[in-house]
């Protein structure tokens, strides 16, 4: 089974508005999270970031169902023994959030050996452009903001089919992904947990949580791939940055220019069907 380092604490929301409890890394809260068991984090050998989404309150007094819904950096990573400690999670479709030059370099989920629904649903057209980024040199806040706003006008009826996948029953559970679980990873999360009602400071947690597995993804990256490592020395810090203020002014973006997340989520393909099967099928009062 997939090994679990979880410490908990109780403390307050990032605006202070509330109590909650806070899911701590090895020296500093990244992250909030509503219950402290099962644990969220899935520690894989070849795989940093898999979580589960479980656990978060919503609006209407429910949570997010625990080991139904994950999120997650590049699966083509997964070792034998990953694969293998994931089995019992049972699941039933990946979604790839990346673009198909990822997927030729990189690899993919392992259909043949874990056989699950493939859905490969490219949100970008191409990855960042590293020269450009530098020639600005912008904070990380504003050059994510600016970024994530672009991949939401841009990728929306992406974003859009894969919330329609895990609408579905039978993709259940599901695991999205792309290739750090950080940016198109952590845009989908925030849609998905913003229509089933968790509040904005949550989510943001939830994606700050990516800050502590980026760490871990760059420095064995350094030690395990020459050829990546160097290419990533040569990005911008920005590009490996879980920077929760970048995520709370899209949250707001979003909210303010179409009333609330499910506001911006019906302008790209779901309707009131969906979401309505989404609550059903990941929100439970037990």
């Amino acid at each position: 089974m997939p090994r679990f380092r979880p410490r908990v604490r109780t403390g307050c929301s990032r605006r202070g508005r509330r109590p909650v409890t806070v899911f701590v890394g090895r020296s500093r809260t990244v992250g909030a999270v509503s219950t402290a068991s099962p644990t969220r984090n899935l520690t894989l050998d070849g795989v940093f970031n898999f979580r589960d989404l479980g656990g978060y309150a919503a609006a209407d007094g429910r949570h997010v169902r625990w080991r139904t819904v994950f999120r997650a950096d590049g699966l083509g990573r997964l070792t034998a023994a990953d694969v293998e400690a994931l089995r019992p999670l049972g699941l039933k479709a990946v979604i790839d959030l990346r673009t198909e030059r990822e997927l030729d370099r990189r690899g993919r989920f392992p259909v043949e050996t874990y056989p699950v629904t493939f859905h490969h649903l490219s949100v970008l057209d191409q990855t960042w452009d590293r020269d450009a980024a530098i020639r600005e040199n912008l904070p990380a806040t504003e050059f994510l903001h600016r970024a994530y706003t672009e991949i939401l006008a841009n990728g929306g009826p992406r974003f859009g089919a894969a919330l329609e996948v895990l609408a579905q029953a039978e993709h259940l559970p599901a695991v999205f992904h792309c290739a750090a679980g950080k940016d198109r990873t952590g845009l989908l999360a925030a849609l998905l947990l913003g229509l089933l009602g968790v509040d904005r400071d949550v989510i943001v947690a939830d994606y700050e949580l990516t800050q502590d597995t980026m760490e871990r993804f760059l420095a064995r990256t350094a030690a395990e791939d020459p050829e990546l490592a160097a290419s990533m020395a040569q990005t911008p810090p920005s590009f490996h940055v879980a920077d929760p203020d970048a995520m709370a002014l899209v949250i707001g973006d979003l909210e303010r220019e179409h009333g609330s997340v499910a506001g911006y989520v019906e302008t790209i393909g779901v309707g009131a069907d969906g979401v309505a099967r989404l609550r059903d099928l990941l929100l439970t009062a037990d």
